[in-house]
């Protein structure tokens, strides 16, 4: 059988540049720069965005902005604008900025677990019940989030057993989503489709997504071997933005103008114009005082100017 005959037709994007990309940034972003980034990748036309995250300051400075984020923007019927919640109280606060999915978080590492949040990975999932239920009530969607599924940056290796018991915690709660996110960037095509094919078994494939990290340039191929085992959903950031505050070593989420230059070169439809997503990334570097790190979004951007 042909593979390309057993791609997806048509993939969800998830944009995370707003949080997930911006959140480690060192010099402060102010909200007037983060609201017009979302704007301008609401108009590209991405079905969700990850525009804002209800933590504590102290821990994610960058995010303390995120109520006059979300009251700010521009919001378009149908897209779903998604805010981080690690407790009560952010949820709470995503609720009155009118989120319209609250994103919750575990880890498939043990050790990660016990290192970031000082309990195990059982004790991390039961304290989102009350946020879980929450949502439900509110009608609010409800999307979890599974850290170092394909690897950790303590314990190296991670069971399949682990991951597929995570994503059925989370299926408990009430996901209406799950991510397999790849924390470090350390999958390769066979083990990003054996961690995919596990999570399958445990949960509903149309609401599985993967979040790849390009740290060994390995996340275009992930997504590709992902989508010939039926996910069909996927996390990028704009101008590949962003890292995880709490893994050594990671490097930058895949960069959304390079998985939309794939999927059409694939002729997987994703319904985002690449032109102005390609803009929105040029928009971020240039204030952030640097070159995006995006090969598709730069040698766009320079056929441009030529």
């Amino acid at each position: 059988m042909n593979k390309q005959a057993s791609l997806p037709k048509q993939v969800k994007i998830v944009e995370v540049g707003p949080r997930d990309g911006l959140q480690n940034e060192k010099e402060n972003v102010p909200a007037d720069v983060k609201i017009e980034l979302v704007n301008r990748l609401t108009s590209a036309g991405f079905p969700n965005i990850e525009a804002a995250s209800f933590v504590s300051p102290k821990w994610v400075p960058q995010m303390a902005t995120s109520r006059e984020v979300m009251d700010a923007i521009t919001r378009k019927p149908g897209v779903i604008y998604s805010a981080l919640t690690p407790n009560m109280q952010g949820f709470e606060a995503a609720l009155a900025a009118r989120a319209d999915e609250v994103v919750i978080f575990g880890s498939a590492s043990e050790a990660f677990s016990q290192k970031n949040i000082n309990c195990s990975i059982a004790e991390s999932i039961a304290r989102f019940e009350g946020v879980a239920k929450a949502a439900k009530d509110n009608g609010l969607r409800l999307r979890g989030s599974i850290s170092c599924a394909f690897g950790c940056p303590y314990q190296g290796e991670v069971p399949l057993d682990a991951v597929a018991d995570v994503v059925g915690r989370m299926r408990d709660l009430g996901c209406d989503e799950i991510d397999i996110a790849d924390t470090i960037g350390v999958a390769t095509p066979r083990k990003a489709q054996a961690v995919m094919e596990r999570a399958i078994a445990a949960f509903r494939v149309d609401g599985l997504s993967g979040h790849f990290h390009d740290t060994y340039g390995q996340a275009l191929a992930n997504i590709y071997a992902s989508m010939e085992v039926g996910i069909a959903i996927f996390h990028s950031s704009v101008s590949g933005l962003g890292g995880c505050p709490y893994a050594k070593g990671a490097t930058g989420n895949v960069a959304t103008e390079d998985v939309l230059y794939m999927m059409q070169g694939l002729g997987v439809e994703t319904g985002i114009d690449l032109d102005i997503v390609v803009d929105a990334g040029q928009f971020i570097s240039q204030f952030l005082g640097r070159k995006g790190a995006s090969r598709a979004g730069n040698a766009i951007a320079a056929k441009r100017a030529a």
